[in-house]
């Protein structure tokens, strides 16, 4: 996607925002019923885990329940194109993972929606990847692991479980000027146990499946592709401190609703939002699932859209990765 591609889909976005502040404002009393709250993957998983307790603290605050429904599938896009055919009202809300905005376009040919078929309302947690090797190999830096890549390329491979992981092992390769192979697996556990099986010589993966994992002395961190290091892991360097600063890579759920829904519904919701990250309690719970709490604006949500989608279809571009049916 080139720059005038990014500016439409940002363009697209706002004239939605704006489509919605023209209509009728909504009751001061919303919400007067009970809110729909959209998941697109199954149960236990931690876009449901964090959708079950912002839905929690959003219905002791706005006084009404929040259901969380799972409409699984199709890498989130079932769940996600329910919610952008579903009533602007406020009572169908998306709680979103960026897969669904940010890489299902880039990796699918047939996306049914497209993120003007929606208006952002604030991410809620963002989170980082980490590059994990097995903890057995004398590999104890990015540099090393290079090293390693290159005296022996036939067996650089990465094991990854979704569109994310194979695109940020494009971005690793193009920026080290390696070649290797993704080897996709079911879900994050599978591919981290290739590592350590040694199947395969690293992985990129994120969430509790990783902090399980180095709890168990297995496999070993190399890098972190957050913006700084991690509280819970400071002695874990970030790929810019390891030389490459191309690899900062930030996913985040967060909370959308249909085009078209009442721009003071969209505000309320924000606002609740900015208030519920800041909560003790959720910084807690959201620190033992390696997220971080953060909300934005409406506007600066759909930019954060844009300009990622712009990104990983350039990596896809350059790396020749082409989309699935």
């Amino acid at each position: 996607m080139n720059f005038k591609d990014a500016l439409r889909i940002i363009g697209l976005v706002i004239a939605s925002v704006a489509s919605a502040q023209a209509q009728t404002p909504a009751s001061e009393n919303y919400p007067l019923r009970p809110i729909h709250l959209m998941v697109g993957y199954a149960a236990g998983g931690a876009n449901d885990v964090v959708a079950r307790i912002l839905s929690k603290k959003l219905s002791e605050r706005l006084g009404q329940p929040v259901i969380v429904e799972n409409k699984t599938g199709a890498a989130g896009m079932i769940g996600a194109e329910y919610v952008a055919r579903a009533k602007p009202d406020g009572y169908t809300l998306l709680f979103a993972a960026s897969s669904m905005f940010t890489t299902n376009p880039v990796m699918y040919k047939r996306v049914p929606y497209t993120a003007s078929n929606f208006i952002p309302i604030s991410t809620v947690v963002s989170f980082p990847f980490f590059l994990l090797v097995n903890s057995q190999k004398p590999i104890t830096t990015v540099q090393e692991l290079r090293d390693s890549w290159k005296a022996k390329p036939e067996t650089a491979n990465c094991s990854g479980s979704a569109g994310i992981h194979q695109l940020a092992f494009a971005l690793f390769k193009s920026t080290t000027g390696s070649t290797g192979e993704f080897i996709p697996y079911r879900g994050t556990n599978e591919a981290i146990n290739a590592v350590m099986a040694e199947n395969v010589l690293m992985t990129i993966a994120d969430g509790p499946p990783v902090a399980t994992a180095l709890s168990g002395n297995r496999v070993r961190a190399l890098a972190v592709t957050s913006a700084k290091r991690l509280a819970a892991y400071p002695n874990m360097p970030t790929f810019a401190e390891a030389g490459l600063p191309e690899m900062e890579i930030q996913s985040w759920f967060g909370l959308v609703a249909p085009a078209g829904t009442p721009m003071a519904i969209v505000r309320k919701l924000q606002q609740e939002v900015h208030q519920i990250v800041r909560m003790k309690d959720f910084e807690q719970f959201a620190s033992t699932l390696l997220l971080i709490p953060q909300d934005n604006t409406p506007e600066q949500f759909a930019n954060m859209i844009a300009a990622d989608l712009a990104r990983w279809r350039a990596v896809a571009k350059a790396s020749n990765i082409e989309a699935v049916d």
